[in-house]
């Protein structure tokens, strides 16, 4: 058998999310059906991060066995990514691993990168991709609100319902922010994350930033460990899966 790890970019707006789901066109189900055109068998992929509906990719990665030895990786991915198209997605790369390689299991630190487009004007360029704030944001409170983030917490605050993690503690290696004209980009940077963490912090940064809240009210909402007390979560169309280390 060989074990392949394919990396993935992709518009997530006209899917129900990363992985096969029942009620709805999912990008799993798009790239296996094309795996399976292009290798004449069906081929199960697996991901490394299952990202929500709405949700796009820079490096999405997904690895799937199969017998066969791909002798020609150029001309395999330019076959996939003819069939691909159409549905926003592309291959990017492909490298064979070792056979106890994972692309969820063996995933050192995942970077999850949220725009925000902060400005009056409606979006055009960037509808379906970032989300649109009018309402004035103060970065340095955005950074004060981040720097709390970091580090090893109970996340329980930020935590979907639906969440099936065995544990709410996360630690976030690293939150960096970034301002050019009127786009905001936040990265959040940790092992793994709990379902909807990362829009749920940006929504609770953004009532923090625009004076919702204090800063005195975003830690008592934090460390309170209730999802009640969270703010709504930021629309998924601001959320990109930018990067996974190994």
């Amino acid at each position: 058998m060989f074990n392949y790890l394919i990396k993935i970019e992709y518009d997530g707006t006209n899917f129900v999310g990363w992985q096969s789901q029942k009620n709805g066109k999912s990008v799993q189900d798009a790239i296996e059906a094309v795996l399976k055109k292009v290798l004449k068998k069906k081929v199960r992929i697996i991901g490394a991060g299952r990202t929500d509906k709405g949700v796009h990719a820079f490096a999405q990665h997904a690895n799937f066995k199969i017998k066969e030895e791909l002798v020609n990786k150029k001309a395999f991915i330019e076959s996939l990514n003819f069939f691909l198209k159409k549905k926003m997605i592309s291959i990017l790369d492909i490298t064979e691993k070792t056979q106890n390689f994972h692309a969820r299991h063996s995933a050192k630190l995942r970077t999850y990168e949220y725009l925000i487009i902060n400005r009056q004007g409606t979006l055009s360029l960037f509808r379906n991709r970032a989300w649109h704030v009018k309402k004035k944001i103060n970065l340095n409170l955005i950074k004060k609100g981040a720097k709390l983030l970091e580090g090893t917490h109970d996340f329980s605050t930020f935590r979907s319902a639906k969440c099936s993690a065995k544990s709410p503690t996360r630690k976030i290696s690293k939150v960096k922010i970034g301002k050019s004209n009127n786009l905001i980009r936040i990265r959040f940077s940790s092992k793994s994350f709990l379902q909807n963490q990362v829009r749920s912090m940006i929504g609770c940064l953004k009532y923090l930033s625009t004076n919702k809240w204090s800063i005195s009210d975003f830690k008592k909402v934090f460390k309170s460990k209730r999802r009640a007390n969270c703010a709504p979560p930021a629309p998924a169309c601001g959320l990109y899966l930018q990067n996974i280390k190994y």
